[in-house]
């Protein structure tokens, strides 16, 4: 995503009002309206105006809430990724096994991919350098649950303990990106979560232990009738 213009941010030094004070139902038409218009155009080419037409409401609300285009996206996208964040949460958290916990989790990212295909086009144009003004991208809890539950995954001698807990977190994070932005650049019909078993198979032997997996795999073909 290209740098903001600034020059559309007339009350960036006027004290912003609380979004604790907006109608809910304003706040919504409003993140409706962010995703719509930025998923459609380059960041240069948004404009308050813009916005404001979409959401239904004043060019001053979104002044008075957000001061500048800049501050709407990033708040916007936060919200969008923080109900995300707490689905999440819920799962790494959870009493299942490590796969169980990964693979629900997996499967609410995907889900969130299928219901919103706008937002994943949005986030995918945020440069590197500006991803974590969304501050979700910092949010110690989320991460330290998902750290967690893989140092976890490599004590219990399930998941690959020949690389730091970082590298499996980028793996995961990275299979959900790519598959992610693909499936909505292809504007594929069928869900996501449609061929998520396989899917899952994929991600699980990517980040699992070999000797585990070769265990597993030995013992299946013990099993199976000759």
């Amino acid at each position: 995503m290209k740098t903001f213009n600034q020059s559309d941010s007339p009350t960036q030094t006027r004290s912003l009002a609380p979004l604790s004070d907006m109608r809910p139902a304003t706040l919504d038409k409003i993140e409706q309206a962010v995703r719509k218009v930025f998923a459609g155009f380059d960041a240069n080419e948004v404009t308050m105006a813009q916005i404001a037409k979409s959401a239904n409401v004043s060019l001053q609300t979104l002044y008075k809430y957000f001061g500048d285009k800049q501050t709407l996206f990033y708040t916007i996208m936060d919200i969008v990724l923080g109900r995300l964040a707490a689905r999440i949460m819920d799962h790494l958290q959870g009493i299942d096994s490590v796969q169980d916990r990964l693979r629900k989790t997996l499967w609410v990212c995907f889900d969130f991919v299928d219901s919103h295909p706008d937002a994943v086009m949005v986030l995918s144009s945020v440069s590197a350098s500006r991803i974590r003004n969304i501050a979700i991208y910092e949010n110690k809890e989320l991460i330290g649950a998902f750290l967690a539950v893989l140092e976890d995954g490599q004590n219990r001698g399930v998941l690959n303990d020949t690389v730091p807990l970082h590298i499996l977190f980028d793996v995961f994070m990275g299979f959900i990106s790519r598959l992610g932005l693909m499936h909505t650049i292809r504007q594929t019909e069928t869900p996501l979560n449609a061929e998520f078993d396989a899917l899952f198979v994929i991600l699980w032997r990517a980040i699992s232990k070999p000797e585990a997996l070769n265990k597993k795999f030995n013992a299946k073909n013990q099993k199976a009738p000759r």
